[in-house]
């Protein structure tokens, strides 16, 4: 879908306050209350508003260590890929799971209360019950940036 620059700035508003009224955001993107209304539910409809979420603070719900596992499966092959998948979207510790090129075949985002929960999460789940072959874990030390914005300034190629 084309992005015009009114699109844009609309994104860019509702990343950093998915809470504004329409009034407020058609005010802040120049454009009348219905107008805007009707451009947001567009931007709904056709998926590039994916959702409209909460962004909680782990440490300030008792989540207090967060690591970064590489994983590499045993095999390769579409049920045990399906299997694993399966796995990391039911539990509740993996915030975010990639498929990777390279060495390792996934990069997961955990969030746990602490060492001895990661370690439960590590021995019973992760290498238990999923295929995995081999992990490499590294702990977050301090978070230096954390955004759930895009760069949408950086887009190339929309309608102006």
């Amino acid at each position: 879908m084309a992005l015009d620059r009114i699109d844009q700035n609309i994104l860019q508003v509702l990343q950093r306050e998915g809470r504004i009224t329409n009034a407020e955001l058609a005010e802040r993107v120049r454009l009348s209350a219905s107008a805007c209304l009707r451009r947001v539910q567009r931007l709904e409809s056709t998926g590039v508003i994916a959702a409209y979420v909460a962004q909680v603070d782990p440490h300030a719900v008792g989540l207090g260590l967060q690591a970064f596992v590489r994983v590499q499966l045993k095999q390769h092959d579409s049920e045990t890929i399906e299997r694993f998948v399966g796995l990391v979207n039911d539990w509740s510790e993996v915030a975010a799971c990639h498929a990777l090129t390279g060495d390792m075949d996934y990069l997961l985002n955990i969030h746990v209360a602490d060492l001895e929960h990661f370690s439960r999460f590590l021995l019973d789940q992760l290498l238990n019950t999923a295929g995995v072959a081999d992990v490499n874990s590294s702990f977050v030390l301090r978070t230096v940036k954390r955004s759930p914005s895009l760069p949408l300034g950086q887009l190339q190629g929309s309608a102006s």
